[in-house]
């Protein structure tokens, strides 16, 4: 693909928003041409078994259990037509496909696919696993009952469907844990020793288990008072590995109601039977988690921090005590209070930046408007302008292209903190009543949100408009009677500290429902008219949309409030109306140009606010993501089992190409640790090898 057309692509996934893949993006067609090699032959770009693990495992990534090189077992699903080569359409097929909801399942079965029938031989499977497994690891009885009833016996094989080969991996482990068990039990007595144990487990779950898990295996015996492990000890270790989503559930649902963030065994099997709908974990089993978490210091009181060891496969803590633990994640309430500081200053500089940006886009309109609300009389022949077209026309005509800009220097010297400081309240009083399991708000709080934003950002908010609109006013003045031209800081000087908040209680009364229609609008736009969510980021122009439509009803709602806040801090002419306040100011108005004068500016106000806080909201946005806080996680939560339902200890990532094909490697090593370490003679696929290695080629 060319640059020109990558970057364009890119533009418009960056205006547009993007869903989950359903095609290959320009993001991802740029990774496969920085990574991929042209065919001199016919030009076509290509990926080599190398290139495809450079660009599906980074080396900068961490992979945990898994060795790098075993990531090649899935160059062998790409490539579909067994060319030893991945294209550009094999590359989107692949990246389709680990965007399904089944994609670690569906791998596996394409890698055991070897014809590509939709169908897994027995064969073929039985052939690609001997060649697999590791030359010490524990023996695997594929004529056992368990197999024979998925596979049928010598006489009566048949070839696995798809749910049908899901299935049986699904079981795999545990029949490989219970042969394996049968092998060092060799006197029959249904025990073996904590070596043999802990070497079961390292061979059929190391890739799934934190280290802290792995380093204290053999200790499984001290749960009773025998020295050797039992069966039931295993099948109860194994279920609850197995259950560890759920588990981590309970626990946080049982330390949430707990006074001290701790709980015992008892509650963590009340929580349980909640929960669930049978008593799925038993007493043992409970044993088991509550002594693998209070190894370090034993104790019937167990935190999240001690359960973290346990439930986290990426936990490489060693050494530690829990109160290091503890006090190392720590911080200090002088570097939280720093922090917090810090945090705000950057929403603030934001905020500053996207409301500047916002104003200047719209400062036209807004000098259009202003000038249309300052005409008074009901009389025709008294109005200087018919319309807010004529009024535009005339402007240009009169005072030139700037004068459409008079007094915008001012405006965004003062939009700046005025935005910022409503942006950064709505953000922190919606936080602070947006419950924290689910993330939904009440809409009552939303508005008490954004009415909050509206009186915070008053203390700005009139200085500035009182200014401005004396400066954008004396231009039509300063044509007509020849007066002469003040500068902001004369009519600043000339005010005075009391002059500036002149018409704040209309200015409050403007701000406040505007900013209590406007945040919960925009909010709820986003979310149910656009489809914004967890794995749907909207692009610049939903956003723009949403501003704009959200501000409609939010200006012109508030259009009389605006008009009587105009004519309060507009300086008098000789012969107009000197109004003494708020009351009567709108007392005024009505009697001599009646309820219509109310929303003189009305249409130019939509025109203007709409798009100017489409604009603003929609730069804060693009700038957080652009510009992150350092520290903070920007990376996108998907929702990856019940653990998800509350914030789990670490954040999980499935939403990226990597982490999928993890998770894919996890469930082919249930088979053996060992897979994707054998190379293969060349990269034509599985069925290439020779057949006296258990190929389907000819030696």
């Amino acid at each position: 693909m060319s640059a020109p057309t990558t970057v364009k692509e890119a533009v418009k996934e960056s205006l547009l928003g993007i869903d989950e893949p359903s095609e290959l993006t320009a993001k991802n067609k740029a990774a496969f041409v920085s990574g991929a090699t042209k065919d001199p032959a016919t030009g076509e770009l290509y990926m080599t078994e190398e290139q495809f693990i450079d660009a599906i495992a980074p080396p900068d990534e961490d992979y945990g259990k898994i060795k790098r090189e075993q990531y090649g077992l899935l160059f062998r699903v790409a490539d579909r037509k067994d060319s030893g080569r991945v294209s550009l359409a094999d590359w989107g097929a692949f990246h389709n496909l680990l965007f399904k909801a089944d994609a670690e399942y569906e791998i596996a079965f394409r890698l055991f696919d070897v014809d590509r029938t939709g169908s897994v031989k027995y064969d073929n499977f039985r052939r690609l696993y001997e060649l697999n497994k590791g030359a010490d690891s524990i023996p695997f009885d594929w004529e056992c009952q368990w197999a024979k009833l998925y596979i049928g016996d010598k006489t009566r094989r048949h070839d696995l469907t798809y749910h049908e080969f899901s299935q049986m991996l699904r079981g795999l482990q545990g029949e490989r844990i219970r042969q394996a068990f049968l092998k060092f039990d060799k006197n029959g007595d249904g025990y073996i020793e904590p070596e043999d144990f802990e070497r079961i487990i390292r061979e059929t779950s190391r890739h799934k288990l934190s280290d802290h898990l792995l380093d204290n295996l053999s200790t499984l015996c001290n749960i009773s008072l025998s020295s050797r492990v039992s069966y039931a000890n295993v099948r109860a270790f194994q279920n609850m590995i197995k259950e560890m989503d759920l588990v981590e559930l309970i626990i946080r649902k049982a330390c949430q109601k707990s006074v001290d963030g701790k709980i015992t065994k008892a509650e963590f099997l009340n929580e349980a039977a909640k929960i669930t709908r049978f008593s799925l974990f038993t007493p043992m089993e409970a044993d088991i988690l509550f002594h693998f978490a209070s190894l370090d210091e034993p104790s019937g009181r167990l935190s999240l921090l001690d359960f973290a060891k346990v439930l986290d496969p990426t936990w490489r803590y060693r050494g530690y005590s829990d109160e290091a633990l503890a006090t190392s994640g720590a911080k200090s309430k002088t570097q939280v209070a720093l922090h917090q500081v810090a945090e705000s200053a950057y929403h603030f500089l934001l905020g500053s930046v996207a409301g500047a940006f916002g104003a200047f886009m719209v400062y036209p309109i807004d000098l259009v408007k202003t000038r249309m609300q300052n005409q008074r009389g009901a009389n025709p022949g008294q109005r200087l302008y018919n319309n807010s077209i004529d009024c535009f026309r005339k402007v240009i005509a009169n005072e030139g292209f700037k004068g459409l800009y008079s007094g915008v220097v001012p405006q965004l010297v003062g939009v700046a903190p005025e935005k910022a400081i409503k942006l950064t309240v709505n953000d922190l009083v919606r936080t602070a009543f947006t419950d924290k399991k689910t993330g939904n708000i009440w809409v009552g709080h939303e508005i008490l949100a954004g009415g909050s934003a509206g009186a915070c950002q008053v203390v700005f908010t009139n200085p500035l408009e009182i200014v401005k609109i004396r400066l954008q006013v004396q231009g039509e003045v300063a044509k007509a009677a020849g007066a002469e031209r003040r500068s902001a800081m004369w009519i600043v000087k000339n005010l005075g500290l009391t002059g500036l908040y002149k018409g704040a209680s209309a200015c409050l009364l403007r701000d406040v429902p505007f900013s209590a229609i406007y945040f919960p609008t925009y909010s709820h736009l986003k979310r149910e008219v656009f489809g914004e969510s967890q794995t749907k980021k909207l692009g610049i122009l939903q956003l723009l949309t949403a501003g704009a439509i959200a501000g409609m009803p939010a200006a012109y709602l508030t259009t009389p409030c605006d008009v009587i806040k105009t004519r309060l801090q507009v300086e008098a002419r000789k012969g107009d109306t000197n109004y003494t306040g708020l009351r009567h100011a709108a007392q005024t108005i009505w009697k001599e140009e009646g309820f219509r004068a109310f929303f003189k500016g009305g249409p130019a106000r939509i025109l203007r606010s709409s798009p100017q806080f489409g604009f603003t909201l929609a730069s804060y946005e693009v700038l957080q993501s652009l510009l992150p806080f350092p520290g903070s996680k920007q990376a996108e939560q998907v929702h990856t089992g019940v653990a998800e339902v509350v914030s789990s200890i670490r954040e999980k990532d499935v939403a990226s190409p990597h982490a999928r094909s993890r998770n894919a490697l996890k469930i082919i090593l249930d088979l053996d640790e060992n897979f994707g370490r054998v190379k293969l003679p060349d990269h034509k696929a599985w069925k290439s090898m020779p057949s006296i290695l258990g190929g389907g080629a000819k030696a």
